[in-house]
């Protein structure tokens, strides 16, 4: 229901519907011991499923953020990429394709790109803007003068 409205319940990072799960398996779980191992009543069934339900919303609530610590940061969109500087790979004939390195985020990335003007390869280029799967470039003489 709630991922219908798009409504979020997290605590501490983790998502609420895991640990709840957790708590509903093994409170039955802890119920069926109780009524049937330890033959009580069903009051105090109750209690024991109550008890290993907390057991296994911890359990779950855990293993969840021991997870989500363990996630890689979010990776970038190539919109992220404009205003960078770069190198040009293979040549980039005006309106047409070649192939750029650009570092961000830590690493190298070799991408195509286009450019309105002739751009020889080893030239210095600033990314203006974004082609699809693309990067589209203007050397940076030209962004100078």
């Amino acid at each position: 229901m709630f991922d219908a409205l798009h409504i979020g319940v997290h605590v501490g990072g983790v998502a609420l519907m895991p640990p709840l799960l957790g708590f509903v398996a093994m409170f039955g779980i802890g119920g069926l011991i109780g009524t049937q191992v330890l033959k009580l009543e069903n009051g105090p069934a109750s209690l024991v499923g109550g008890v290993f339900g907390a057991i296994g919303f911890g359990l779950v609530f855990g293993m969840f953020s021991a997870l989500r610590r363990s996630e890689g940061p979010e990776p970038f969109s190539l919109n992220d990429l404009v205003g960078q500087t770069g190198r040009v790979n293979v040549a980039i004939p005006a309106k047409r394709y070649g192939s750029v390195f650009i570092s961000y985020a830590g690493a190298s990335h070799n991408l195509t790109a286009t450019s309105d003007v002739d751009v020889p390869p080893g030239s210095s280029i600033r990314v203006t803007g974004i082609a699809g799967t693309n990067v589209i470039v203007e050397p940076l003489a030209r962004v100078a003068s």
